[in-house]
């Protein structure tokens, strides 16, 4: 299968990437590697001792965009490029328009300028909002609370729109819940350009001394210890999770929403404990005011998933941590510290 990646050199993108190459399919990744590295690309080619098509370049141009996917005449694609920071998205909200709305609406009229009928797209459990039960399952009513959210429940609606009138369409909206950890080899991870604004990569680099201390927003939540819940997904899971809606998208029509998380919930504690495991060292963390926005638990239903892609999540956090530790501790600065594009 020929397979067209936007952002295919970020994080979930250059995992997904591995999986597809050693699947056999031919790959084209277009990338303006605004926050990704080329470097992922060419480890990803080591890995897999497969060639892979790059070309640079933004979906907000549409010219760029439509001649990439006419030339490479993808079979489908898989559509990962877009802006993802919560806290960003509230001060810069047209830019993350721009991109993840105008920016998908730009791919799928180069898909069909170029005939190209199937696509996976990359959505987030932020489009559910407030979780009004748990777990949130593909029925939860669709309230985002911050512009990001917003930008991709906008997103998943174009998509449903453009499948409904294009005849044979056929589209997948994966709505992940928190992805972590890195490939087993520790030659590609998360790499964070600034400040990380997720858990386990700042979890990272307080324990490889890029950071001085872990702030814990709030320990008076009903949960088990008093922080946070959330359901976190290996990131080597999700890119299969990809590889079987790509396989789900080639047998069915419409469009299907589908959660991807493991069900289970991990709090703060329990995350930063396993970590230390990982690391064979103490995390320094402090207990800070909670966070407004910030809810006690969230975590997946997952059986649409296994109903309709025969997908699961198989890794748990101990894996997670161990995965991302190696990653980090070979790469203690990301990529930037690399010497060529090889390296």
């Amino acid at each position: 299968m020929k397979v067209f990646v936007t952002g295919g050199a970020g994080y979930i993108g250059s995992h997904t990437l591995v999986r597809l190459l050693a699947a056999g399919h031919d790959v084209c990744v277009f990338d303006n590697y605004a926050n990704s590295s080329p470097v992922a690309l060419a480890r990803a080619r080591q890995l897999t001792n497969r060639e892979v098509v790059a070309v640079e370049g933004d979906i907000r141009d549409s010219d760029a965009l439509a001649q990439s996917l006419a030339d490479f005449a993808p079979d489908a694609v898989v559509h990962f490029a877009g802006l993802k920071a919560v806290g960003e998205s509230n001060d810069i909200p047209l830019l993350y328009y721009q991109t993840n709305v105008t920016g998908t609406m730009n791919l799928l009229a180069a898909m069909d300028a170029a005939g190209c009928r199937r696509i996976v797209f990359s959505s987030s459990a932020t489009v559910y909002g407030e979780a009004q039960y748990l777990p949130f399952d593909e029925e939860h009513p669709i309230a985002p609370t911050n512009p990001y959210g917003r930008t991709k429940a906008m997103a998943e609606g174009v998509i449903r729109d453009w499948a409904t009138a294009t005849p044979d369409a056929s589209a997948v909206l994966l709505r992940y819940f928190n992805p972590v950890g890195a490939h087993e080899s520790g030659r590609i991870g998360e790499d964070p350009q600034d400040t990380p604004n997720n858990l386990m990569p700042f979890v990272a680099q307080v324990a490889v001394g890029r950071r001085a201390r872990l702030s814990i927003f709030g320990d008076d939540y009903d949960t088990r210890d008093g922080t946070g819940e959330r359901d976190y997904i290996h990131v080597v899971d999700l890119a299969a999770a990809h590889l079987a809606a790509l396989e789900y998208s080639a047998r069915a029509t419409g469009c299907e929403a589908i959660n991807v998380g493991t069900g289970q919930g991990i709090t703060v504690k329990e995350l930063v404990a396993a970590y230390e495991a990982a690391c064979g060292r103490p995390i320094a963390a402090e207990i800070a005011p909670r966070r407004p926005g910030d809810v006690a638990s969230s975590y997946a239903a997952t059986a649409k998933a296994e109903r309709l892609l025969g997908w699961q999540a198989a890794l748990d956090v101990d894996d997670m941590c161990r995965s991302s530790w190696k990653w980090q501790s070979e790469n203690p600065q990301g990529y930037d510290a690399t010497t060529g594009a090889g390296a």
